[in-house]
């Protein structure tokens, strides 16, 4: 019989780091051994950065330039069940660590062999094609970004970097303040900070959002845009006498609350809150956001000399027609030194003016793919949202012309799409299934990939949920009801088999270890299928036990406060917010 000394050993991991110990590295080596531990039950054991040695190793980290910028290499070594991951630079070595612990099956019922750790991921190197690989977090609406604890905003950046992710940008919104010293607008840059800090810490570059004429709730009224339909109706006309003055004074002082940060991009944003439709400002995007943006990149250079400029066209044509485009295009024909990168992408496609002419004077493009809204409201309110299909057909209409992209997230129940976006911009010619499956065997168990993959894909077929009774609903509330008897309340589509997702689930979780079905991750996904089953069976009617997977899904989300946009509409919920 074992000693409780020598079952603790059966099940530790030992792992040597040839590589210089420097902060990058010692956090990929911290997050090895913490996802080793927490997902697979394995301790680590002589775990030292920058050291030598040829005794036994499951798992030798190290760093050698050669293979390619921010790639790496996993192979097997001659001591059975060890393995080495070498990356290019510190970077690559991360991402390495990420492709390894995906290939090692920790959510199996067995992670660990006799022969050590049992990777079954692809061997060789691997090298980023596209240099941009970024996230946008949307930082408002009190979604999980906004009022999640910060440690777990922190621990899902680093979570991010396992899948290659590069870059992130934050907004911060400035509609919500009176100021820059507004206390709560300084509790939103201290989070920004704490959130930027995290992905500094690994490896990525920062970024913040803007929009080009945004402003305080107190903006002077006689300065005020005319209004766009998706206004906050405080935005400010740059057109009119101070105005851009205005714009610029309140823009530096936010560029100076983040200049303590080694800040990379800046984003300058015309709609959705954007924009003003003055005869002087028409047509907005080829008119006077042209001139608006090139004042606040000016500003950018002089504030943050080292962060690059991307100019979005988001929502180019929804207002004012191809002459926004056409005069767009005319403008960066004349190659400005304050443009570095363009954006384009639009609600869920590809700007199909872009795809008809080609990026404006031969810009290289990065895209903001669309990962959050498309198919569900309120956005991820009925678990995760999965478009790897949707994804996958957009991305074939504009990967030619990409240098990478910023998937536009609202919180961590489009994770899935989030890997795809980000893997698609490592190898731009991988089958977004095969990613899907990566996705399934190393988050969940490769015993249960297939099933996860193939209950992925029927329930993207089985989208555009919605709440569909909510007026009636909020009539009889406000009537004096309790809002109990309004018949249907929730929207699915019509699908052919609405159990089937929910039992290959239900099949592949035998398969998982208790660790893996735990997770937040397997509890969006099994959550998303049994709400299409209790809402098919109950014809969309609310039931109690529909409630309590909405209340789940808010939990998992920090959602209990969360605006209509983004929350998980139980009848509690609607009941606060309606």
């Amino acid at each position: 019989m074992k000693t409780d000394q020598e079952s603790d050993m059966s099940t530790a991991v030992t792992v040597r780091c040839e590589a210089e110990a420097t902060p990058l590295v010692l956090k990929t080596v911290d997050i090895l051994a913490r996802t080793l531990r927490e997902r697979g039950g394995l301790e680590t054991t002589n775990v030292t950065a920058g050291g030598k040695g040829a005794g036994r190793a499951d798992v030798v980290l190290a760093i050698e330039p050669g293979i390619g910028t921010e790639g790496f290499r996993i192979e097997s070594q001659e001591t059975p069940g060890g393995w080495r991951i070498t990356g290019n630079d510190e970077r690559g070595l991360l991402y390495g660590v990420g492709r390894f612990l995906r290939g090692c099956d920790l959510g199996s019922l067995s992670p660990l062999r006799d022969a050590g750790l049992a990777y079954s991921g692809r061997l060789g190197p691997a090298v980023p094609r596209l240099p941009v690989r970024g996230m946008y977090f949307a930082t408002h609406f009190h979604n999980f970004y906004h009022d999640a604890p910060v440690e777990e905003v922190e621990r899902y950046v680093e979570e991010l970097a396992l899948w290659g992710c590069n870059a992130l940008s934050v907004w911060f919104d400035m509609h919500h303040y009176a100021g820059i010293d507004d206390p709560a607008a300084q509790v939103m840059v201290a989070r920004l900070h704490a959130i930027l800090k995290a992905a500094q810490g690994v490896g990525m570059v920062v970024g913040l959002t803007t929009l080009a004429n945004e402003a305080y709730h107190t903006s002077p009224v006689a300065l005020r845009a005319e209004p766009f339909p998706h206004h906050y109706h405080v935005e400010i006309c740059p057109t009119r006498p101070g105005g851009l003055d205005l714009i610029l004074k309140w823009r530096r002082e936010m560029l100076e609350a983040f200049a303590d940060l080694d800040i990379g991009y800046v984003w300058i944003w015309p709609y959705d809150q954007g924009g003003c439709k003055c005869p002087d400002c028409k047509p907005w995007g080829g008119n006077g956001f042209v001139r608006n943006s090139e004042a606040v990149a000016r500003l950018v250079r002089a504030v943050l000399p080292r962060a690059k400029t991307v100019i979005s066209t988001w929502e180019f044509g929804y207002w004012e027609g191809d002459p926004e485009w056409d005069l767009f295009y005319a403008a960066m024909a004349r190659h400005p030194d304050w443009v570095d990168y363009i954006m384009a992408e639009g609600h869920g496609d590809f700007p199909p003016y872009v795809r008809k002419h080609g990026p404006p004077a031969g810009y290289t493009l990065l895209n903001f793919p669309e990962i959050s809204m498309n198919g569900m409201w309120p956005w991820g309110g009925f678990g995760v949202n999965l478009q790897p299909a949707r994804l996958q057909k957009v991305w074939n209409t504009c990967r030619h012309w990409l240098a990478g992209g910023f998937p536009y997230s609202e919180g961590i129940y489009e994770d899935l799409n989030k890997a795809v976006c980000l893997q698609l911009c490592w190898d731009p010619d991988r089958a977004v299934e095969d990613i899907v499956r990566e996705y399934a065997a190393g988050e969940f168990a490769a015993a249960a990939a297939e099933d996860v993959v193939n209950a992925v894909y029927r329930l993207e077929s089985n989208m555009q949920h919605s709440v569909s009774g909510a007026d009636a609903f909020a009539k009889q509330l406000h009537s004096g009801g309790g809002g109990e008897s309004v018949g249907a309340l929730y929207g699915l589509p019509a699908v052919k088999e609405p159990e089937r997702p929910l039992a290959l689930l239900d099949g592949a979780a035998a398969r998982m270890s208790p660790r893996a079905r735990q997770a937040w991750r397997w509890r969006l996904l099994w959550l998303r299928a049994a709400l299409d089953v209790e809402l098919s069976r109950s014809g969309g009617q609310a039931t109690d036990r529909a409630d309590a997977y909405f209340e789940e899904v808010n939990g998992i989300s920090h959602a209990d406060g969360a605006e209509w946009a983004v929350c998980a509409p139980s009848r509690r919920t609607l009941k606060r917010l309606l």
